[in-house]
């Protein structure tokens, strides 16, 4: 069952085209039309997409506006925005401009930090199982990937990875909270870990997931830590994932050493992306509403998983880690079946999967497909 981005991006391209771009412009609003977009999927027989980590209710209606609103501008570049869209992430995190570097989602900040610690052989540190689609290259290039087991409770042993580090370590890689796994690192625990890493090494943070926690991002530290690399996306609260916008926030030597790497740095993101994450920042509203059911939806689902007998991994994210070892019958089968989408086994011991949370409809048709 493992997990083919390219067959993906397929199956949500006929998603999206079934639903056509007038019903993309009107219908896709806030998270108060949730019945119109259950109601939206069900006509087009779409499946229902629990796989990606997505915001099912985004973009916000501030986004989507500033989008339909812009469409004529596409004509021109977009430099004049890139100093709007910096200025705002700056104030938004408490840095300077010189802190922020965009990138096309924030996997190419990621690409960009890999890119700069291959510049000399050695290794590279993270946790397993976690995000690690943006490593392959590296792990067939000059660096080694040295795999740190997750604690007994899921959670990213800091301590092991401290231990793990070696004179060659050139990385290490914290994603915060954790996918799959959703556990989540003390702020006290991380602060205590950076102190302590050797500032030879990269430390790469990903907050992709830290929206839906009250957590304090590291954003802070950047100025004591030069090695310190903070990631950030729209693609998860804010539901921008297919308008490929995110930013890494670092010490201005970091940031400067790292904008060698893209032909035109600040620069391979489109008008319109930049205006719709501009508009999202400003839409605390919609933030809000998707955090509240985000939530709710995702404590139903775990009740609901528990009832089956299925242990759950306390979540702080928009996603659920789960075992199937008590599961009697073919999962994957149940889901495809109901023409719901899921992802793979992590972890065989215990099988272990991960299920994106949707909407309350979408997740109650989930639990009824697999009882």
């Amino acid at each position: 069952m493992a997990t083919n981005r390219r067959t993906w991006l397929k199956q949500v391209g006929l998603g999206i085209a079934g639903v056509g771009l007038t019903n993309l412009t009107s219908s896709y609003a806030s998270p108060q039309t949730e019945a119109l977009i259950n109601g939206l999927a069900a006509i087009n027989d779409t499946p229902i997409l629990l796989r990606s980590n997505e915001n099912p209710y985004g973009p916000s209606p501030m986004a989507r506006s500033a989008i339909a609103d812009h469409l004529h501008v596409s004509n021109r570049y977009n430099w004049n925005i890139i100093s709007e869209l910096i200025a705002a992430l700056s104030k938004k995190n408490n840095v300077h401009d010189e802190n922020i570097l965009l990138g096309a989602g924030s996997t190419e900040i990621l690409d960009m930090v890999a890119r700069y610690a291959a510049l000399e052989k050695g290794n590279f540190v993270i946790a397993d199982p976690s995000f690690d689609y943006w490593t392959a290259p590296l792990s067939t290039s000059v660096l080694s990937k040295i795999k740190v087991p997750l604690t007994a409770d899921k959670k990213i042993d800091l301590a092991a990875m401290q231990k793990a580090i070696n004179q060659d370590t050139r990385l290490i890689y914290i994603c915060n909270p954790n996918n799959p796994t959703g556990t989540i690192c003390e702020r006290s625990s991380l602060v205590k870990f950076v102190n302590e890493v050797p500032r030879k090494v990269i430390i790469l943070v990903d907050e992709a997931y830290l929206d839906f926690t009250t957590q304090q991002s590291l954003s802070g530290l950047i100025n004591d830590y030069p090695n310190l690399v903070i990631v950030k996306t729209f693609s998860k609260i804010y539901g921008l994932a297919g308008a490929r916008i995110g930013y890494g926030i670092a010490h201005k030597t970091m940031i400067d050493k790292l904008s060698t790497f893209p032909s035109a740095p600040n620069n391979s993101i489109s008008v319109l992306s930049r205006l719709a994450a501009m508009a999202s920042l400003k839409d605390e509203k919609f933030i809000a509403e998707t955090f509240s059911l985000n939530e709710a939806a995702r404590q139903y689902t775990v009740a609901g998983l528990e009832q089956l007998n299925l242990s759950c991994i306390p979540s702080h994210t928009n996603f659920i880690y789960f075992s199937l070892a008590n599961f009697k019958k073919d999962f994957f089968q149940q889901l495809t079946n109901n023409n719901i989408q899921g992802t793979k086994i992590y972890e065989e011991q215990g099988k272990w999967t991960r299920i994106t949370v949707g909407t309350m409809q979408e997740m109650q048709q989930f639990i009824k497909a697999i009882q």
